[in-house]
């Protein structure tokens, strides 16, 4: 039996599922990921800046014209559409075979393909939020200003609601993730190197039966699961079925 049947496999007998993703699944949508030599934070960010850096609340606060320019240049693809992986887990999902999703990533593109339990634990580029009244704003309005995005209203400084370094988690967020995942029969994470904490530890309280891991790269968890798959996730997921 090889990997794509054995996952079929454990898909057919699995009615937890939980889905766990990192930049990687994204990856096949054209958005780059961070930590590969391609990645975000071994690119330039055109002003002077190390990413990681420039990412943090810090900087944001004192700088935000410049976290804009990289924010806007780097980390925004408004045109990206879901690719077969986040199909399939809708899909999945929808077939009543999956608890949640539970996703570093923020680009929404898990929404755009149908899913509708997804704890972001990163937040999203998609919420925007005015510094002084609290207005909301879409990506789309983000996009469409110059330089330091402003509220319409009061003219207040817009800030996405994106966890940046220095700043912690949703506190709801992550407990729905943790429950999730600990009521899970099956942990399926896919695309991401399990380094970035506190998000990467919540796999720490998977309990079920099994857990595939489904990366391009080694992780620290390999020799822990029950199913390795070192491929294209969005490959994969194109050779998987629906379960009747």
């Amino acid at each position: 039996m090889d990997k794509i049947e054995q996952l079929q496999k454990i898909i057919d007998s699995s009615n937890k599922i939980v889905l766990f993703t990192g930049a990687g699944i994204s990856v096949p949508s054209g958005i780059p990921d961070f930590r590969s030599a391609t990645g975000l934070y071994n690119t330039s960010s055109g002003i002077g800046y190390r990413a990681e850096e420039i990412i943090s609340h810090s900087f944001f606060m004192r700088n935000k014209e410049d976290f804009y320019k990289f924010y806007k240049e780097k980390m925004l693809f408004p045109e990206a559409k879901p690719n077969a992986a986040h199909i399939y887990f809708a899909k999945l999902e929808q077939a009543g075979k999956m608890l949640a999703t539970v996703t570093q990533n923020i680009d929404g593109l898990h929404q755009l393909a149908g899913a509708k339990k997804v704890y972001e634990l990163h937040g999203s580029v998609h919420r925007n939020y005015c510094m002084k009244c609290n207005a909301f704003y879409d990506l789309n309005y983000v996009v469409s200003q110059d330089s330091v995005p402003k509220c319409s209203k009061c003219a207040g400084t817009l800030k996405p609601d994106v966890v940046l370094y220095e700043e912690g988690l949703d506190s709801e967020t992550l407990y729905g993730a943790l429950n999730a995942i600990q009521s899970a029969d099956t942990l399926i994470i896919i695309g991401t190197s399990l380094v970035v904490n506190p998000a990467a530890s919540l796999v720490n309280y998977f309990r079920g039966k099994n857990l595939v891991l489904i990366n391009k790269s080694e992780t620290f968890a390999d020799d822990r699961a029950d199913l390795v798959i070192h491929e294209d996730c969005a490959k994969v997921c194109e050779s998987l079925k629906i379960p009747n």
